[in-house]
């Protein structure tokens, strides 16, 4: 089926130029209808053989024929509205009390569902039961059910504006939590009735107590069979809230799925609104939290406004840069974007500025009015990658558009840090720091989904702290930059640990422990839990490497526990090791981007393993190939690929057996003198890397 943009012969029943521009007026509320001196009109054909504006949709054609023509009388008896009484009919926040607030919660509680449910009740979308992760946008979001990118959307109930703030679960995403809360005044702290407090709860109650923001708890899934309303107040009571009948905070039990007691949350959220009335009439200031790059309309900013009014036409200033901009869009999401034409004080939207630099748009940054002198907000601390990992292009041409493709990704995630790097073998490529294995899965993901990008992602590794003999401290993120001073002795070496809790039924709990001892984890406590059906639930913390979390724990995990065993972890520091690096050489030449920094007593079983590896993709040349494992100028495993070789004693029938020697004499001699002009020129194709970077060995086997 496809879509005309013409002049055609079949006109619905709004094609005449009156008509068209009342049934745009009506088809996109808030754009002032004008005279333009051509009409572009998209139309599809719909099964019932009607032609519809675009702004219609597939709608039947009795239904586009009954808009129009009530477009058609409304035009008619009223003149086309003059753009600044259209900006005010799209700007309808304005002057109301507001509140922003925030949905924080482990992953899985039903963060994403009770959203849905909110922006049902007030409107911004209609109920249905195809309102699953309304605010999930990303494609990679779907596909896992995860939330990944935090996402703003105002809403009006009961009088009061209310900016949602949408955040994501997992571990790997805190810093995007971080940011999100720095623009809210409150947090509804979301807690599966059934599965109680988790470590994700914690961490980020923690972050919204260091914000100082009021915290809303909410019994969520309470129409679950197995939830325990009582026991998890209890454990909410246990780390400091005051959630009992009349306490400062009194929790809400609501079931996300159903709607109910969504309407109390609504209810406790217009209390703490305020008006902001002495806010707007101070001097304009704005906090950047968020920010993306549209291929229409460039850099597109996330700010909320703390004080005064900003609208579109005014000059602003960023107080990281100094550098001055005008206003050329401005709006909310509802939960699509909403062009105002004006934020005031309490509100959070987004603007389209004249940046030059998609790096311009500095998050944490103050923006201000270019002729007035403010002091800038509190910003963000900058995050500390956990895990890195290098991207090389599979074609090596391809650089220039997978260098510009990370960074306009990377305006959109400033938790990824980047950095060029060249590799012999694999060509130009980035560095890249991430927070965590899963962050950077989703980062390819995003990549290849809404970049087209074909790439070679290396194994994860971690930063290691390098601590010399006069007590400077650096930091190392790839094997590269192993300091040589180590193997003399004259360095110590730290590396990254993380605390992690596992939870698993008590069936489990031997292979647990099994699998967390040979990873080198240290058992800090264990405790069990006896659930309402009578099986007893175990609760285990270990302190453990994160190098070795980040290679194949999580799939071993699932493996040994059938799937019933749940992980998560958060940093704990550095701690002293011994570390080597673990090089590879083929025929003699290091290669550089199989180097990899683990404990001494993994390498010989990883040295091996990823020996033999080589040795079954490697190509086979006219002479014999050596692959080595080396530590420092140790060799401690070797394979050897044969050369091909041609039968030169065929031609010989009978005879002493000095006549064969002869011949396969000759044959050495020419092999050697072969492999002295070709030494160090192996040629590896990239499906050889691919194929071992993308299945390396894990260090435990």
């Amino acid at each position: 089926m496809a879509v005309i943009a013409a002049r055609l012969p079949l006109r619905p029943a709004c094609a005449s130029a009156s008509s068209r521009l009342a049934c745009e007026a009506r088809c996109q509320p808030g754009v002032a209808a004008r005279p333009r001196r051509s009409s572009v009109w998209a139309a599809a054909a719909h099964p019932s053989g009607s032609w519809l504006h675009a702004g219609h949709g597939l709608a039947p054609r009795q239904q586009s024929v009954s808009m129009c023509r009530a477009a058609l009388h409304t035009s008619s008896t009223r003149p086309p509205a003059a753009p600044a009484q259209a900006e005010a009919e799209a700007a309808p926040f304005d002057a109301l009390p507001a509140v922003s607030f925030s949905i924080i919660a482990h992953i899985d509680h039903g963060k994403s569902t009770l959203a849905d449910r909110l922006l049902e009740m007030t409107g911004c979308i209609p109920a249905g039961v195809g309102n699953r992760q309304v605010l999930d946008s990303l494609k990679v979001e779907r596909e896992r059910g995860i939330t990944v990118k935090s996402q703003a959307v105002s809403m009006r109930w009961q009088g009061t504006l209310l900016n949602l703030i949408d955040t994501p679960g997992h571990v790997d995403f805190a810093y995007e939590v971080s940011r999100s809360l720095s623009a809210c005044q409150v947090a509804l702290l979301v807690v599966d009735a059934a599965q109680g407090v988790q470590s994700q709860t914690l961490s980020v109650l923690r972050i919204a107590r260091a914000r100082n923001l009021r915290i809303i708890p909410v019994l969520n899934k309470i129409d679950l069979p197995a939830a325990q309303p009582d026991v998890v107040l209890a454990q909410l009571e246990d780390v400091g809230l005051d959630v009992g009948s009349g306490g400062r905070e009194e929790a809400i039990s609501v079931s996300a799925k159903t709607g109910q007691g969504v309407e109390e949350v609504l209810a406790r959220l217009v209390r703490g609104a305020r008006t902001h009335k002495e806010a707007r009439r101070q001097d304009m200031r704005a906090l950047v939290f968020d920010s993306w790059y549209d291929p229409y309309k460039g850099v597109v900013a996330l700010a909320s406004v703390y004080e005064g009014t900003l609208r579109k036409g005014d000059r602003i200033a960023s107080a990281a840069s100094g550098k001055t901009y005008e206003v050329l869009g401005i709006g909310v999401n509802s939960p699509e974007p909403v062009s105002t034409g004006v934020l005031r004080a309490g509100q959070v939207g987004w603007l389209m500025m004249n940046m030059k630099d998609m790096s311009e748009a500095a998050i944490g940054d103050t923006l201000h009015h270019a002729h007035t002198k403010v002091e800038p907000l509190e910003g963000f601390k900058p995050s500390v990658p956990m895990v890195y990992a290098a991207v090389y292009p599979l074609q090596a041409q391809d650089f220039p558009k997978l260098e510009d493709a990370i960074t306009r990704l990377a305006l959109n995630d400033r938790s990824v840090t980047v950095a060029r790097e060249s590799s012999a073998a694999l060509g130009q490529g980035c560095r890249l720091g991430f927070l965590g294995t899963l962050h950077l899965d989703v980062f390819r993901q995003r990549l290849e989904d809404e970049y087209g990008q074909s790439i070679l992602v290396t194994a994860p590794t971690v930063p290691f702290r390098v601590t010399a003999q006069d007590g400077t401290e650096r930091t190392i993120a790839s094997p590269a930059e192993f300091p040589a001073e180590l193997r003399a002795g004259h360095a110590e070496l730290a590396e990254p640990v993380v605390r992690g809790t596992l939870m698993c039924p008590e069936e489990y709990v031997g292979s647990m422990m099994e699998l967390c001892a040979e990873h080198r984890g240290e058992d800090l406590s264990i405790e069990f839990d006896e659930g309402k059906s009578g099986k007893r639930q175990v609760r285990m913390v270990y302190r453990l490497p994160l190098a070795e979390v980040v290679t194949d724990f999580f799939g071993k995990l699932k493996s040994r526990s059938s799937g019933f065993a749940a992980f998560e972890y958060e940093d704990d520091g550095y701690t002293a090791s011994d570390l080597v690096k673990l090089s590879f050489l083929i025929s003699g030449t290091p290669v550089d981007a199989l180097a990899v920094v683990l404990h001494r007593s993994k390498a010989v079983a990883t040295g091996r393993a990823m020996a033999r590896k080589l040795r079954d993709v490697v190509p086979r040349q006219q002479f014999e190939v050596a692959i080595q494992a080396v530590i420092g100028n140790k060799v401690i495993a070797r394979e050897s690929l044969k050369a091909f070789r041609k039968d030169v004693t065929a031609g010989l029938y009978g005879g002493d057996y000095t006549r064969k020697a002869k011949q396969l004499g000759k044959q050495k001699e020419g092999k050697k003198r072969l492999r002295a002009v070709s030494f160090g020129r192996v040629q590896i194709p990239q499906e050889a890397f691919l194929s071992v970077l993308n299945s390396r060995p894990n260090e435990g086997k």
